[in-house]
């Protein structure tokens, strides 16, 4: 009776060891295994976040500066506000503009600090180097441009553009029902293309277009 309780416990102790020891390795191998896929998880994500901040970066640079084709075939190459305003445009309104212009005072800083860049058909300014810039086209711009006296009425002694009684351009052209309208710091242009008839109005009132 004791040589069989003897063989019993020895049997018991075997097993119970061959358990431990098998749940040890189960154990390490699973620690393992974890460990090695958080660091694989890791890496992928670190590459990834690396990839979208050049990617980022390469849109930033890409906004910042825009080289474009004159009418002569001279590449221009537009930067700053002028640059995001051209590759933020629409192709209808790339295409108003038409071809860039070249020259002395084709680009550059104005006297009250709008910065500008004029095309074929339009133009695009912006109150200064951070402000936003807009598109000024056509006959609203070409309304914009005649010299005005302080009252907006017409005036060869007078001054034009953003340094003319309208001031600064404040929109795009917009849809308002048929008419074009493009706002500015003290006042608008209509367009009426149904009836080509052009609006100008100056601190609330409507003066002579020309």
């Amino acid at each position: 009776m004791k040589k069989v309780v003897r063989r019993t416990a020895g049997a018991a102790a075997a097993a119970a060891l061959t358990v431990t020891v098998i749940a040890g390795c189960s154990d390490d191998n699973s620690n393992d295994d974890s460990t090695a896929s958080d660091a694989s998880m890791s890496m992928s994500q670190s590459e990834d976040a690396g990839g979208a901040s050049e990617s980022e970066s390469a849109d930033s640079d890409a906004a910042d500066k825009a080289e474009v084709t004159a009418a002569d075939g001279s590449k221009v190459t537009l930067t700053g506000a002028i640059a995001k305003k051209y590759t933020s445009a629409t192709e209808k309104q790339k295409s108003d503009l038409g071809k860039v212009k070249t020259g002395d005072d084709a680009a550059g800083k104005s006297d009250n600090g709008v910065v500008f860049q004029q095309f074929e058909g339009g133009v695009i300014t912006a109150k200064s180097d951070d402000a936003p810039a807009y598109i000024t086209w056509g006959k609203i711009r070409d309304a914009w441009n005649v010299k005005r006296d302080d009252s907006g009425k017409p005036d060869e002694d007078g001054k034009g553009g953003s340094t003319g009684p309208l001031g600064v351009a404040t929109s795009d052209e917009t849809d308002e029902g048929s008419m074009k309208v493009s706002t500015f710091e003290n006042g608008k242009i209509t367009f009426d293309p149904a009836k080509d008839k052009v609006e100008v109005t100056v601190d609330g009132k409507v003066v002579p277009t020309e």
